[in-house]
């Protein structure tokens, strides 16, 4: 049967062999074994159910969690000639009707339906005369309520399949999962003798890089201006900030999209859908967008503000680069992130376990925002891979450019403050202690008295709360948990105070990008073209990845095309001769 589904990998995807780890979730699903892939963005997971639905009898049941993400795999399975559609509330009773009536005929192998239509008696009854074999669960993350999109109607899924009349193959797929969630989705989902594959959380193709204390409006104009060309999302933190950036993008010729939740459906689909097919190359949004949109092409991923956690951040980051081809993923920190961030807990999670959970975490991301450590196993740390390189040669931290400066005299004093509050006190009162604040609440306390006192008048209050963030990040300081933290000694501060460990501080440089070819700018204006006839996005037709290789192969027939990673015989028989053409006009 795996013979089978390498065979089916060359014919409908291009591919001669799967991409690591894709071959092992395939064989354990065949196998008939419940089964969970946790594999990161852009390693290839929906083909990790799409393959074995063409294998299995009857029809794949695909959970997805919206209506976007479902039009854009359909439309995918459309142009790989794969029969498959969706049910969502975007159709009447009637077409719903006729489409499960044509699944049970046999002409779809893949039904993609939302985890709320489980739960309706009349789709229930309808489900009933479909030979449903494999049931697969994407973003399996939403079912637990540690994760950073829980949604309660995946619940519900276990309950779903108990009422078919034969119990399915199960898997379950997601990028972004702790130990804690993916437990949660094996018990949640009643998983049989399961099968737990984590192929890794690595994305090598990404680069990441924290920026602090630069103008974010004039860093963006910049980052856009000398990336022109390059598809690009920006995420900010609320609908207020997505529309001054995308105002200013607009006002400065840079055309973009924007995405929030104070927009009309209809706004929302337009604008999706510009930056899906290349009309406009940014988009601006809130983390309203994005889960599950494959859109393969995007170079870059800039935070604008800080986002919640690190589950949030990996995710919507990971959006850059799905074609494997390098992306850069940019985090702008300011101080007033966190203000905003812990007002939202507070205004959106009520329950008292959670809020202490999500306080905790978003500790997490500030200490990773301010770390002089690898960013890159900071992250795959967090996840639970422990066996990293100190150092990666790919992140900001990492990077050649940067310099280091010696900060221990400082560390030694603030650490100093936080001994003679005995531990009592948050990071703004320690702070303005080392200033020699005239802060009321200081004075009454005496703190004045302290022989820290104004021990670093001479910087700016935030910048002596930038250092203590960056202590804490390297674990010379500890936060206690919750709303307001308090300031602990760390695990390495002793060494410091004794004067036997240096503490250093980096500060990366800039860095230029590489402009593109011209025979890739010349193909990648014919795939718009032929997107555009098809009505398809652009990545469909071929994402960047295999543009880079008929660049580098430079292929001058069928038999020649056909050997670069992502040309299938469909594709090749669609528009083939037509990127042939290019490639031999441009000698």
């Amino acid at each position: 049967m795996f013979t089978q589904a390498q065979a089916l990998l060359q014919k409908y995807f291009g591919y001669a062999s799967f991409k690591k780890g894709q071959a092992e979730v395939i064989s354990s699903l065949l196998a008939g074994s419940d089964t969970l892939a946790i594999m990161p963005t852009g390693a290839g997971k929906s083909v990790c159910y799409q393959i074995p639905s063409l294998l299995f009898e009857g029809v794949a049941l695909v959970i997805s969690p919206l209506i976007a993400l479902m039009k854009d795999q359909v439309d995918e399975m459309a142009a790989f000639g794969i029969p498959a559609t969706f049910i969502n509330s975007s159709l009447r009773r009637r077409e719903v009707t006729a489409r499960l009536q044509l699944a049970g005929e046999g002409k779809y192998k893949l039904l993609y339906v939302a985890p709320e239509r489980l739960e309706r008696p009349d789709f229930l009854e309808l489900t009933q005369a479909l030979k449903v074999s494999f049931v697969a669960v994407d973003e399996a993350h939403c079912i637990s309520q540690w994760g950073h999109d829980f949604r309660p109607s995946y619940r519900k899924i276990a309950g779903f399949i108990d009422g078919l009349q034969q119990r399915p193959v199960l898997g379950a797929f997601t990028a972004t999962a702790t130990g804690e969630i993916r437990r949660d989705i094996v018990n949640f989902l009643n998983f049989l003798a399961p099968k737990v594959f984590i192929s890794g959380f690595d994305r090598e193709n990404l680069f990441f890089e924290v920026v602090r204390g630069e103008n974010k409006r004039d860093y963006v104009l910049d980052y856009v201006y000398r990336n022109k060309g390059k598809p690009g999302i920006i995420y900010a933190a609320t609908r207020r900030e997505v529309d001054g950036v995308y105002k200013l993008l607009r006002e400065k010729g840079f055309p973009c999209s924007r995405y929030h939740a104070g927009m009309s459906d209809r706004e929302r689909e337009d604008s999706q859908e510009a930056f899906i097919h290349d009309q406009t190359l940014i988009m601006v949004a809130t983390n309203a967008f994005g889960m599950g949109i494959d859109k393969s092409n995007v170079r870059y991923v800039i935070h604008y503000n800080m986002p919640k956690n690190m589950e949030a951040y990996y995710q919507e980051a990971g959006r850059a680069g799905r074609d494997g081809d390098p992306g850069e993923c940019i985090l702008l920190f300011g101080a007033q992130d966190v203000l905003l961030q812990k007002f939202m807990i507070k205004e959106t999670v009520y329950a008292p376990h959670r809020k202490k959970n999500e306080y905790r975490k978003l500790q997490t991301i500030i200490d990773y925002c301010h770390t002089t450590s690898c960013l890159r196993r900071y992250i795959l740390h967090y996840f639970g891979e422990d066996n990293v390189p100190a150092q990666c040669d790919r992140c900001g931290n990492c990077s050649a450019d940067y310099e280091m400066n010696d900060i221990t005299v400082e560390a030694q004093k603030i650490l100093s403050c936080v001994v003679r509050v005995k531990g009592r006190y948050g990071a703004g009162l320690v702070a303005e202690i080392l200033k020699g604040s005239k802060n009321k609440k200081l004075l009454q306390l005496r703190f004045d008295r302290l022989s820290t006192y104004g021990l670093m008048s001479e910087y700016t209050l935030q910048g002596i709360k930038d250092l203590i963030n960056l202590l804490a990040a390297e674990g010379y300081l500890a936060f206690t948990g919750g709303e307001y933290p308090v300031l602990k000694l760390g695990r390495k501060a002793v060494a410091v105070l004794k004067g036997s460990e240096k503490v250093w501080q980096k500060r990366p440089f800039k860095r230029e990008t590489k402009k593109d070819s011209l025979l890739f700018e010349k193909m990648r204006l014919l795939r718009k073209q032929i997107a555009s006839r098809e009505g398809v996005p652009p990545y469909i037709v071929f994402p960047d990845s295999t543009l880079h290789e008929l660049c580098k192969w430079l292929p001058h027939d069928r038999d020649d095309m056909l050997k670069v990673k992502g040309v299938g015989q469909i594709k090749m028989e669609r528009f083939g001769e037509e990127f042939l053409r290019v490639i031999r006009e441009h000698g």
